[in-house]
């Protein structure tokens, strides 16, 4: 049996990705699996790749819309039952990303899709892991919200920050509730995510950072772990990355 046998669990992000390598592992590890993303070619060319058969199924959504977060939680809990593992991984960023370059329609856009999605996922998925006094939330952040480092730009660093506030004050509230929620913090991963960087990145330094499959190792051991056991934060990173 795995990990992860019996479990349910909803990934958003899901189409490329840490979301697509927590997916894959998940059911490898005897889960079930729900993914969300806003393009439906994406996920439905990641359901035709890791071939999930019953235990995989997938919904369009866009994070950035609570009725569309709560359809998400509502079909997942009516096409298996329950969520036992909320994963809140979806994420973006863009070009234009100081604040001299900012506009407020595209802060706006930032604020809504990686850090309202994560609030407003876990708000849907909440009561039913009280009543079960039991459940697991596991918010990918970023390093970008443990260090303001410029790179990431001054949107996503302050939704990063946010994200990992709101996944910090649900972890104390809920300490006796049954429901943990862990944070995971990480460096350069070599995702997509990265074409949208206003410099480049080589091939070079591709080969040195994170791999989504690395980042999933670490959703998997967080949520893996006995009930008795809370990781409330935990930070991932390319050993040749600085962490200041």
């Amino acid at each position: 049996m795995g990990k992860l046998a019996d479990k349910v669990a909803v990934i958003t992000g899901g189409g490329s990705g840490v979301g697509k390598a927590t997916a894959a592992l998940f059911l490898k590890e005897g889960a079930k699996v729900v993914i969300a993303g806003r393009d439906p070619a994406k996920l439905d060319a990641v359901a035709k790749e890791l071939k999930g058969d019953d235990a995989l199924r997938t919904l369009p959504t866009d994070v950035g819309d609570a009725d569309r977060c709560q359809a998400l939680i509502d079909f997942a809990t009516r096409a298996f039952g329950r969520v036992d593992v909320l994963v809140n991984n979806a994420g973006t960023n863009l070009k234009e990303r100081t604040i001299r370059e900012l506009s407020p329609e595209a802060w706006e856009m930032m604020i809504r899709t990686n850090l309202d999605g994560a609030f407003y996922c876990t708000k849907a998925v909440l009561q039913q892991m009280l009543d079960r006094r039991d459940g697991v939330i596991v918010n990918v952040v970023s390093v970008a919200g443990k260090r303001a480092n410029p790179l990431g730009g001054a949107a996503y660093v302050a939704a990063k920050f946010g994200m990992g506030g709101l996944g910090l004050v649900l972890s104390n509230e809920e300490k006796d509730s049954g429901v943990r929620v862990s944070n995971i913090y990480p460096g350069e991963i070599d995702t997509p995510i990265l074409a949208v960087r206003p410099t480049p990145v080589s091939e070079a330094h591709r080969a040195t950072i994170l791999k989504p499959e690395d980042v999933a190792d670490a959703v998997l051991f967080v949520a893996a772990l006995p009930a008795r056991v809370s990781i409330p934060e935990l930070v991932i990173k390319p050993t040749a990355q600085l962490y200041w």
